[in-house]
């Protein structure tokens, strides 16, 4: 229990890729790996061990090189980490040191914040509201 309260990464919630020509990279993945295309890239889900009944979802997407998304980092990629209890998380970030960057936002389908990990990349933290998907995207996800 001290662990939930203290908050922790339960799995990747999306992975995010730069690209000089972002929809010509999707529609490679798309064509060649059989990645099924949604408006924001490909969305696939699974389930987990501990909780087989409901489903979760990943993100992948493409965004332009020019995007200031995973400003300050310079990497050209993101990972979204899905988490529980995003404020306890970022509270022992904080204590141990970490960059927040900007303010927890909140969606319909979950609450955002974003750090910088020690090598300069910015990841993503990630609270979600699976039903809202399930809602949105009954069985047309990608299986994994």
């Amino acid at each position: 229990m001290a662990d939930e309260l203290k908050g922790r990464v339960t799995g990747i919630g999306g992975i995010f890729i730069k690209s000089d020509e972002p929809e010509n990279l999707k529609k490679w993945y798309v064509e060649n790996l059989g990645l099924k295309e949604n408006p924001y890239g490909s969305l696939f889900e699974f389930r987990s061990p501990g909780d087989p009944i409901h489903r979760k979802y990943l993100q992948w997407s493409t965004m332009p090189t020019s995007s200031n998304y995973f400003a300050p980092s310079e990497a050209s990629f993101m990972v979204n980490y899905r988490v529980e209890n995003i404020e306890a998380l970022l509270d022992s970030l904080v204590k141990a040191g970490a960059e927040i960057i900007g303010k927890v936002e909140s969606y319909e389908y979950g609450k955002f914040a974003h750090v910088m990990d020690p090598d300069g990349n910015k990841i993503e933290l990630w609270e979600p509201i699976d039903e809202v998907f399930d809602e949105a995207n009954p069985t047309d996800s990608t299986t994994f």
